[in-house]
């Protein structure tokens, strides 16, 4: 019998050109703690089957994938397949206490769910406490047999995950500032695919080598899996094309810089059309707000084959932290495909019109040492996270965990992004959901405010691709921005990042029965509150109906 670290391996080593379509993918994930040495240091990680980044995992449109995690650490553990939609599975998207009870120590749980309409790069990740620092990796979804890239076929593809590292243990780092009230403390580096890079001040860390051949194109897919920074991403002398954002295909356009921010993914088209060398990867990070931030560099080499030994690496410089125009340039360029195969189907009718203020602030806390406390909400309603899965609650019928009044509109309206913030705004606490009936449409503005200072939130809705259909800088004018609104060929995703002091506009269609997760990807937003969950009813049917829990569900 083949076993299931046997199956791993195979699937681990599997080139994309070998996945066949429409079959069964079996992972084993095996949460176990690892010493490894980053930064000049070692200190034991939670990691999955040892690997930090994690596994990447292959597949093709319309398989089914059965991935069995394994729990052998002491802390409580669920995974979030990021981007996937879950079609009626949501008893599979992972988020803990939303979707599901968390995988408790020693005991195991089987995510089920089939790839449908999706092709593409998504990530994976701990969707539990700041777990997700080193447990993520990357999911892959290859075109049916027979159907091609709508761009030139690559010579190779290449995953390329962005990240963070911290010297001490991350869930010291969050249970310290929460305890006092105040931001944690910044990362020690970033890295790319789990390395800081030769320039780090941490001799021994060749980083990461990105060989290549000369005149070949290659598909590099980037994946943002830090949990706190927007990143820049560029090499030296070289252009790079883009032509998909969050498993979604795009027109193509050329960009010596591109932006992702926590849990966006982008496929770029690199073609080594330079002399032969060695030329320098970076990723920085990106914030025009006056926040702490580990502003270190991450590294890599592009290595052309027939490179001399001898031979220096072309440098580039990062873009600036708060170069905001380049920032603005990049995701201004991005527009779907809008393809006969690949249509827009951007909803042009509004059944839910709702407004979301994002904002940080501070409340008073008396066991706090300055005794106030950051807080962070949508609307002023701080989540509260239940204790049981709200789909449980919501299946089962259970009383007393949820309520279904989340308010629509701010509870009060103001100048969302001026500098005088209003003193009497109060700010609750509670764990109250959008309820919206199935294949309703539904607008969100997104809009960023200034109750601290104006600050970026990359927002993440679980369940459902959205369109960016608007955004601008300022507070939002119905009367006004709405006539600007792109319903032609608006760009396609899962995560959108609201620009500090200005606003988004995103349309979806709640076409997904379940509960469904929508939240800062900035993990210490996230751990301050800000987060809410919309509960899109049953449709007519079995095909558009939620499927009961799975029998080995975890209980909480």
């Amino acid at each position: 019998m083949v076993s299931w670290i046997r199956v791993l391996l195979l699937f681990s080593c599997l080139l994309p050109g070998m996945v066949e379509p429409g079959m069964v993918r079996r992972y084993k994930f095996n949460v176990v703690m690892r010493n490894t040495t980053r930064l000049c240091s070692s200190k034991p990680v939670v990691t999955v089957n040892g690997l930090f980044p994690g596994p990447n995992i292959y597949a093709r449109e319309g398989d089914t994938m059965l991935i069995k995690v394994v729990n052998n650490v002491n802390y409580n553990m669920s995974i979030h397949w990021h981007g996937i939609r879950q079609l009626t599975t949501g008893w599979a998207d992972g988020p803990a206490y939303i979707t599901q009870c968390p995988i408790q120590p020693r005991q195991s749980y089987t995510y089920n769910f089939t790839i449908i309409e999706q092709r593409g790069t998504l990530l994976w990740h701990a969707h539990i406490l700041w777990l997700r620092a080193t447990i993520h990796g990357a999911i892959v979804i290859l075109p049916k047999v027979g159907v091609p890239f709508p761009f030139p076929q690559p010579h190779e593809e290449v995953v390329m995950v962005l990240g963070e590292w911290w010297k001490s243990d991350v869930e010291a780092v969050i249970d310290e500032a929460m305890s006092m009230g105040m931001a944690p403390n910044v990362s020690d580096a970033h890295t790319i695919n789990g390395h800081p890079g030769p320039l780090s001040n941490c001799q021994g860390q060749g980083g990461f080598e990105l060989a290549a051949l000369p005149g070949k194109t290659y598909l590099l897919r980037i994946i943002n899996a830090a949990l706190n920074e927007e990143l820049f991403f560029k090499i030296a002398g070289h252009k790079l094309r883009v032509v998909e954002v969050d498993a979604t295909y795009v027109k193509p356009f050329d960009a010596d810089t591109i932006l992702v921010a926590p849990g966006q993914t982008t496929n770029a088209l690199l073609t080594t059309n330079l002399d032969i060398g060695r030329y320098l990867i970076v990723a920085s990070p990106f914030v025009d707000s006056p926040i702490r931030i580990d502003n270190t560099t991450a590294t890599a080499t592009l290595h052309y084959a027939g490179t001399a030994a001898s031979t220096t690496t072309v440098l580039t410089d990062p873009p600036p932290h708060n170069a905001t125009a380049i920032a603005t340039n990049f995701t201004n360029s991005l527009h779907s495909l809008n393809s006969a195969a690949y249509p827009c189907k951007v909803p042009l009718k509004v059944d839910h019109s709702l407004l979301f203020t994002i904002s940080l602030g501070v409340n008073q806390c008396t066991s706090c040492a300055k005794g106030i406390r950051v807080v962070a909400d949508i609307n002023n309603v701080t989540f509260k996270m239940p204790h049981i899965s709200l789909l449980n609650a919501h299946f089962f019928k259970i009383a007393g965990v949820f309520t279904d009044d989340f308010p629509g509109n701010p509870p009060m309206p103001y100048d969302y992004t001026g500098k005088r913030q209003p003193a009497n705004l109060k700010t609750t606490e509670g764990t109250r959901l959008y309820r919206v009936a199935y294949n309703s449409t539904v607008q969100i503005v997104l809009q960023g405010t200034g109750m601290i200072f104006p600050e970026n939130h990359p927002i993440h809705l679980h369940g459902s691709n959205f369109f960016v259909v608007g955004k601008g800088m300022g507070n939002y004018d119905p009367n006004k921005d709405q006539k600007n609104f792109n319903l032609v060929d608006p760009v396609e995703r899962n995560t959108i990042a609201v620009p500090g002091g200005g606003w988004v506009a995103i349309r979806f269609r709640a076409d997904n029965p379940g509960v469904w997760f929508l939240h800062c990807h900035l993990e210490i937003h996230t751990s301050w509150g800000l987060k809410m969950a919309f509960l899109v009813e049953n449709g007519k049917g079995p095909n558009e109906s939620l499927l009961p829990p799975p029998k080995d569900l975890p209980k909480c």
